[in-house]
């Protein structure tokens, strides 16, 4: 597994729309703190909590999952589209083992990756809302959460992608259950309706970042929601490869 996990850094690290996806989200994460916090800044009319502050610093979590989830198509997408997986299958030809290195080492950089972000993105955000005081704690939690949050939209894209194998369909379904599905279901009639919104993907995931709850879901049940829905598409393209031809 060593050995699986150095190849897939190699990957990683060697490929440039990995390494620009990554700065992408980080510069989405930086610029929508100091775009929304800023323009907080100018319409408050006294001064801003420490939690709305690093709420607000957050705002462009958001957008940025739709970047992991894109580099989470990718990851795997890319060797189907070149033909580079038959290299890699060769090398490794258990591919349960081939996909579980590629899981473990875009989760490691995601986490990473992600909670500097966040991290960042508080940071820029506090300094320009200045609010009167902030709770060491409180920043920790929103940035380990956001981190967690964003990691598992990058493992929501890789399941995707490794089901789909092709990238346009992967992300196109990716942009699809994360941010235009939860939207609509919160129209959806009812008691049913609701609870149908309530469990759906990011709907949930986003309880970890904002820390409110939801209904029946808290922060933590809410982001365990999401990683069952992560956990399917996993699994499922994780069934479909070991199926199917390379």
């Amino acid at each position: 597994m060593i050995d699986i996990l150095r190849s897939e850094w190699t990957k990683i690290r060697s490929v440039r729309s990995t390494m620009w996806t990554l700065a992408v989200t980080g510069a989405l994460m930086l610029g929508f703190s100091a775009l929304i916090s800023a323009s907080a800044k100018s319409m408050a009319t006294g001064p801003i909590p420490g939690a709305e502050a690093i709420v607000l610093a957050l705002t462009g979590t958001m957008i940025a999952a739709l970047s992991m989830a894109t580099l989470g198509v990718l990851v795997i997408s890319s060797e189907y589209r070149t033909g580079g997986i038959r290299t890699s299958l060769m090398a490794v030809p258990k591919r349960l083992s081939l996909l579980t290195g590629k899981i473990v080492l875009f989760g490691a950089v995601s986490m990473v990756v992600c909670t500097v972000a966040a991290a960042g993105a508080i940071g820029v955000g506090v300094a320009i809302t200045q609010p009167p005081s902030i709770d060491l704690l409180e920043v920790v939690r929103f940035a380990l959460g956001a981190g967690l949050y964003l990691t598992a939209c990058g493992l929501f894209g890789l399941g995707l992608g490794t089901l789909i194998r092709h990238t346009p369909g992967a992300i196109v379904s990716a942009i699809a259950l994360m941010l235009v599905l939860p939207t609509l279901s919160t129209q959806l009639p009812g008691a049913w309706g609701r609870t149908v919104s309530e469990y759906f993907t990011t709907n949930a995931g986003l309880l970890v970042v904002s820390g409110q709850s939801s209904g029946s879901l808290g922060p933590w049940s809410g982001f365990a929601v999401y990683l069952a829905w992560v956990a399917v598409a996993m699994v499922s393209g994780a069934v479909l490869m070991q199926r199917r031809d390379a």
